[in-house]
């Protein structure tokens, strides 16, 4: 489970991540990925969209649930930064191990942009 410490609730946070930082989708996902600011204190956040696109109540909040404790387990090898996981409306139909799979390509991706894009 996320702790507290880990989630994202606010608003500004999801607009730094969403607007201000890097994404990788795919047909399941797409990770926004705003890297800490140098000197900051390094910390880790993440949230989730889950949009009535993607179902019913029950349905979202089943998606919601995969998602975070699929983060929950790859937050130690995460860098810094904000992080926002929004699910597609493909995910409702998704497997505990498609969303799985999607999920450490786009992340992986979205570092891989992040790194790149700071060293230039």
């Amino acid at each position: 489970m996320l702790t507290r410490s880990l989630r994202l609730l606010d608003g500004a946070g999801f607009d730094a991540a969403v607007r201000g930082g890097r994404r990788a989708g795919s047909r399941l996902l797409v990770v926004h990925h705003a890297p800490a600011a140098p000197g900051s204190e390094a910390r880790r956040q993440i949230g989730f969209v889950v949009s009535r696109a993607v179902g019913g109540a029950v349905v979202r909040n089943r998606v919601k649930r995969r998602l975070r404790h699929l983060m929950a387990e790859r937050t130690e090898t995460l860098p810094a930064g904000t992080y926002v996981v929004r699910a597609q409306p493909a995910a409702a139909a998704a497997n505990w191990g498609e969303l799985g799979e999607a999920l450490d390509r786009c992340v992986e991706r979205v570092l891989t942009q992040s790194s790149g894009r700071e060293r230039s």
